[in-house]
């Protein structure tokens, strides 16, 4: 999880800690090398304060909170020019310039989502995806159209994966999966009321829950087996287009499917080498006209 979102997010903070905050963000490139009492001088507020704002963000006491904060400096100054994730050009830009803000923009997501990934809970999902007999998607609108490039990919491991939502199905697909397959659900928002519902009929039948979100304080959450958050400065509604919670998104499933095609390298590869040849000179090949 990206520890600036949710300092700006400011979720269930005091008037206190909203300061902190505040400062945090505004001095963020002094705070890797700030002592914990000029920060609470700084902020009027006490030591004991900035510790619980630290455990409050998931982190043991400042140390560790002042270190995650030093990694997303050091990230920000290698990064590409910053690219507003909701409006990210302008009418009066050139093609492009249009071209290179979509460029920046899209690296620096790759980049922020490269930080946010924790490889425990990626090597759990892969696992997961792996030992299961059959694997359900859930995903609607334009995260549909990645969870279908990712099924498609999952052919090339001879993994077939079923789509949940298809011919409206859901609640039927729903009933049918067991505790052997495996359920993949991905909302940028996390705001799927009847995903609520289904996550924990799931999870009362001991069913794999995978769970890709931009949320983390979705309603969807705590129903989860395994969660994949991937946090970017994109609003759910005032945007031009979902560019980087797609592309955030699109990461992580060719990250996962890559994971997966390692697991059994060798045998991947030689069979797409002998379907390949199948499909040019076999049975499969085209007819010459």
């Amino acid at each position: 999880m990206l520890i600036i979102e949710r300092l700006k997010q400011q979720e269930n903070f005091s008037m206190a800690e909203k300061r902190i905050a505040a400062y945090i963000l505004e001095h963020l490139t002094d705070i890797p090398t700030i002592f914990i009492q000029d920060l609470a001088e700084k902020t009027f507020s006490s030591h004991s304060t900035i510790v619980r704002l630290a455990q409050k963000l998931g982190y043991s006491g400042f140390r560790e909170f002042k270190d995650a904060i030093a990694e997303v400096v050091y990230a920000q100054l290698h990064s590409s020019d910053e690219v507003n994730a909701n409006f990210p050009f302008h009418p009066l830009d050139t093609p492009g310039k249009i071209a290179k803000k979509m460029a920046d923009l899209t690296i620096s997501t790759i980049r922020r989502s490269l930080i946010q990934l924790d490889e425990d809970q990626l090597t759990a999902a892969v696992d997961a995806l792996m030992q299961a007999e059959r694997i359900f998607l859930f995903a609607r609108g334009d995260t549909q159209l990645r969870a279908r490039s990712f099924q498609n990919k999952l052919i090339k491991i001879n993994k077939f994966a079923i789509q949940a939502e298809e011919y409206v199905d859901t609640e039927w697909n729903a009933v049918s999966i067991t505790e052997k397959d495996c359920a993949f659900i991905m909302s940028y928002s996390g705001i799927l009321h009847p995903y609520n519902k289904i996550m924990q009929y799931l999870k009362e039948k001991g069913v794999p829950i995978i769970f890709l979100t931009g949320n983390p304080d979705s309603s969807m959450v705590p129903f989860a087996t395994h969660l994949l958050l991937m946090m970017q400065e994109e609003y759910d509604f005032a945007k031009i287009a979902t560019f980087s919670s797609q592309a955030a998104f699109e990461y992580v499933l060719n990250t996962i499917y890559s994971v997966m095609y390692t697991k059994d390298y060798e045998t991947n590869l030689r069979n797409l080498k002998g379907n390949q040849e199948l499909m040019k000179t076999g049975l499969l090949a085209d007819e010459e006209e």
